[in-house]
């Protein structure tokens, strides 16, 4: 069965989770592997309350509906296109009740959802800084990649505005950023908590790095054995499969 509101270019994915699909353009941003390592490594308890910045076509949303018992999760994202397939999406997926998707700003997040309304805020911002990287010249997917809408220090400002005291922040970003991460963290009074390396192969450095922090938490901080995405050339390790759910 596939929706019949699927415009051009759209197409309908199977997420091998709880039946959920996902609505993606594949002249768009489609969602990658940092959006599903981020849904296996934020942690939301039972009746907890969820804010994802920068939501693009819904994926972590409805990846942590399926794998959580979070009461309630809302997606901000500013491209109208996006946050229109991801509420058709959520739609498609019978979610309405339990997920939410709001047009709008990450650097105007507290003003629309007010302070300390969230128990849990998740987010995969851009991670190149303005011209760093090759730019995607498609305006959708260089606004997915680059900060050119918002920056780091918007996206921690405005989680550490959200959350509850003692709520917790989860997000995907690069190593190359991770000091100025750590210290834009704890400049916001979220305390960095738990961070996990990603690596592509065993012996190559590490392209991803998931990060847990605190709002108001004292400082300490665990950091995990490495996760190791190929075994061998397009062969995944055992723990990918099962965050993806294979």
């Amino acid at each position: 069965m596939t929706p019949n509101n699927l415009k051009d270019g759209e197409r309908l994915d199977d997420l091998n989770r709880n039946g959920y699909h996902i609505i993606q353009d594949k002249n768009r941003f489609c969602f990658g592997m940092d959006a599903v390592l981020l849904s296996g490594f934020a942690q939301v308890k039972r009746g907890e309350t969820v804010l994802d910045l920068g939501t693009g076509t819904g994926i972590i949303p409805i990846l942590l509906a399926a794998k959580t018992q979070g009461a309630h999760f809302t997606g901000l994202e500013i491209q109208p296109d996006s946050a229109d397939m991801a509420a058709r999406s959520v739609a498609y997926n019978h979610l309405e009740d339990k997920i939410e998707i709001v047009t709008g700003d990450i650097k105007d997040a507290s003003k629309l959802f007010g302070a300390s309304s969230f128990d849990v805020v998740t987010t995969n911002p851009p991670y190149m800084i303005g011209q760093h990287g090759l730019q995607n010249p498609d305006e959708a997917k260089a606004i997915a990649r680059h900060e050119v809408l918002c920056t780091l220090e918007d996206v921690v400002r405005e989680s550490a505005k959200v959350l509850r005291p003692g709520g917790r922040f989860f997000m995907v970003h690069r190593p190359f950023r991770l000091s100025e991460i750590l210290g834009c963290m704890t400049q916001y009074g979220i305390e960095p908590k738990r961070m996990r390396l990603v690596y592509p192969f065993v012996d190559k450095e590490p392209n991803m790095v998931l990060i847990e922090g605190m709002r108001g938490a004292k400082k300490r901080m665990t950091v995990e054995k490495p996760l190791i995405v190929y075994k061998e050339q397009g062969k995944y390790t055992d723990e990918i499969y099962e965050i993806y759910g294979y």
